[in-house]
């Protein structure tokens, strides 16, 4: 949940929503959690915005309605997302956009295409977006985005040491190795401390611990850490972070903060 405050006004305390602005002026939102509303201000001269979604869970699409360009007709807004077995992307989305939780149903949206998302690839302009599934409850998938060299993997939610003995295990069994393998930029899960995680196994988040070591295994340039627990102050997450810093890193490491720019 958004947990804004005294407490969170370095890092930040809206919920998950990252934009990417392609080489080419493509703008694409990565989640749509309370973060894409003072996002969607900055967004108002676009004619096309697609947003990405991770998976349904709340805190992901909770900032749909308030997103102000979704409901100007000169803006082609494109929500990608996955599926579920019994459900397309439309019938998951219509219950969130509809009454009793919100009073404008997505029917009513003026200028909006829902695409379905299953595993592979796509073009959104001259960005190319590979999806695939990653381990989190529910259907989940995780984003790696590439454009004219310049990649970034996007895996807000995750955790891929669930039901490992000894992690890492090998890549060909990790969870959405894949999708960060080399990247230039990895946005990653790392809402746990290792104390944390022990009474949490199964809920479908990554500890400090679990992210840096899967940035070091795939090779990445930088890892920025993200989903940030929102019982974690800005005290707290400074000092872990200074804790981190302080090691010998093989890449460097970027603390998410709420309005960070970071070139690839």
């Amino acid at each position: 949940m958004a947990s804004a405050g005294p407490d969170t006004v370095d890092y930040g305390g809206d919920t998950a929503s990252v934009q990417d602005t392609g080489r080419n002026g493509e703008a694409i939102v990565l989640d749509a959690g309370s973060g894409v509303r003072l996002l969607g201000n900055e967004l108002v001269d676009r004619t096309r915005i697609d947003i990405l979604l991770t998976h349904l869970h709340m805190d992901h699409i909770q900032g749909l309605g308030f997103f102000p360009p979704i409901f100007n007709p000169e803006v082609e807004t494109h929500i990608w997302g996955p599926a579920s077995t019994t459900m397309d992307l439309i019938e998951h989305l219509g219950r969130y956009l509809s009454p009793p939780l919100f009073p404008v149903r997505l029917r009513d949206l003026p200028n909006t295409e829902i695409h379905d998302v299953v595993p592979g690839t796509f073009e959104i302009g001259n960005v190319s977006v590979t999806a695939d599934l990653i381990c989190h409850p529910g259907i989940t998938v995780g984003y790696r985005l590439s454009d004219n060299g310049a990649t970034l993997a996007y895996l807000p939610d995750h955790e891929p040491a669930l039901g490992v003995k000894n992690f890492p295990d090998s890549a060909e069994w990790t969870s959405g190795f894949d999708l960060m393998d080399g990247v230039d930029v990895l946005i990653h899960d790392a809402q746990y401390t290792t104390e944390e995680y022990a009474m949490r196994v199964g809920w479908g988040h990554s500890t400090f611990e679990h992210t840096m070591t899967l940035a070091a295994m795939a090779g990445v340039g930088r890892l920025v850490t993200f989903h940030h627990d929102p019982a974690h102050s800005d005290e707290m997450l400074a000092a872990i972070h200074e804790s981190l810093q302080s090691r010998d890193l093989p890449f460097e490491l970027v603390p998410g903060r709420a309005g960070q720019v970071i070139g690839i």
